[in-house]
């Protein structure tokens, strides 16, 4: 039996696809640029002594993009409204790439709603040493090979990453990137005023970075640590931009060590 459940649900004016499993204190997990990745090992860990929300946000997957959301400060105000629908405030907010940014906003926007906030080789800042990486203007190939530092490390990676899609998956991927171009293209995956936002932001933060990361550069996690009073940076060596994936078991070492103490 799988340990969570999928459906669409009404929220926030929206039809929003969901993934949630386990119980005890909430966790809303917010994917990255490509789409939601499906119910990953991370969630299933997660979700032994949380309650594991993931949503597939507006414009990606089966979720619906109501009209007048077209920036990720547009996204950070739709999880606002959101998570008071679902009664999730407050919640321990994790953010992977992409859905680090979106996690940073939500966090600047309303810091009482999070009990603690994780970022996972997020982007949001633009970079004083090196640039973001084009993502969404090379082939999919390009990014796989980017994304990871060393491929025979993930568990599992024929399976997760490299498979074949079927036709309508490719379409969805096409649906994704386009909503991914709207919210990121300019400027490219990065707000200028975010550091400025995040200024006495005071939430337990734990910022999650591979130190090989090919697409959102170390020094971005070393600018979110300075941007954020209460955080701390732990970076993961022989690791590029999806530790969760790469360095399974040192991510949810570190990641649960640092939710237990913050529940």
């Amino acid at each position: 039996m799988a340990d969570y459940t999928e459906q669409l649900i009404e929220v926030a004016g929206t039809r929003l696809q969901m993934r949630k499993g386990g119980s005890g204190a909430p966790v809303l997990v917010l994917h990255g640029a490509g789409g939601h990745p499906g119910w990953q090992r991370y969630h299933r860990e997660l979700s032994q002594r949380f309650t594991v929300y993931a949503p597939s946000h507006p414009g990606y997957d089966q979720s619906t993009r109501p009209g007048w959301l077209n920036t990720m400060n547009d996204m950070a105000h739709f999880y606002r409204q959101a998570m008071e629908e679902l009664g999730l405030v407050p919640v321990h907010l994790m953010g992977f790439s992409m859905g680090g940014w979106l996690a940073a906003e939500i966090a600047a926007m309303c810091p009482p709603y999070l009990k603690s906030l994780v970022l996972v080789d997020a982007a949001g800042i633009k970079p004083e040493v090196g640039d973001i990486a084009e993502i969404l203007m090379v082939s999919q190939d390009v990014v796989k090979k980017l994304r990871f530092y060393d491929p025979t490390q993930v568990p599992d990676y024929e399976a997760l990453v490299n498979r074949q899609l079927t036709p309508e998956e490719e379409a969805v991927q096409w649906r994704n990137r386009e909503m991914t171009s709207r919210l990121c293209w300019k400027p490219y995956f990065h707000n200028p005023a975010l550091p400025a936002y995040l200024r006495g932001v005071k939430t337990p933060t734990l910022i999650v970075w591979g130190k090989q990361d090919a697409i959102v550069p170390l020094n971005c996690g070393e600018l979110y640590h300075r941007a954020l009073t209460n955080s701390t940076l732990h970076v993961i060596e022989r690791c590029g931009h999806s530790p969760a994936l790469e360095k399974p078991q040192e991510f949810m070492n570190t990641v649960t060590e640092f939710l237990a103490r913050h529940t």
